[in-house]
């Protein structure tokens, strides 16, 4: 078994699709159902041809709730400083760098798309593996 993407319910397909297009996520695949309903798929320079974001689209959902059991999906950023910059000149809002393990650890910022799923980017300090492995509980 592995891990294969997350999907997200979006209530402006255009709308988020921009947002996603100023956060780095590209467009790979769409399939339109005769409904209206759409399915487009999305993933990172990084992640070659895989498909790691789907935003849902059904025209008839008017309200969209996302509930507190959803938290957020992280982004790893080469570097954060850059990254936020760049955001910052696309006009992508996002909170305040924070170091939670400390001024060695890494160093995270959120950011929320237009329908208030959170996204986190973090910077892995020099010599860290990409992602949280066991080595970090260890």
């Amino acid at each position: 078994m592995k891990m294969l993407h997350t999907a997200y319910r979006v209530r402006d397909l255009n709308r988020s699709i921009d947002f996603y297009g100023k956060v780095g996520f590209r467009e790979i695949g769409r399939i339109v159902f005769e409904n209206g309903s759409t399915l487009v798929m999305l993933n990172l320079p990084g992640d070659c041809d895989l498909v790691t974001l789907e935003l849902t689209y059904k025209p008839t959902l008017h309200s969209l709730e996302i509930g507190n059991g959803f938290s957020h999906i992280v982004v790893q950023v080469d570097r954060l400083d850059t990254a936020m910059a760049e955001l910052t000149t696309r006009g992508v809002a996002f909170d305040e760098l924070q170091t939670p393990a400390g001024d060695n650890g890494p160093k995270t910022s959120f950011l929320h798309d237009p329908d208030g799923y959170r996204i986190e980017l973090v910077e892995w300090p020099a010599g860290h593996p990409d992602g949280i492995t066991r080595a970090d509980f260890v």
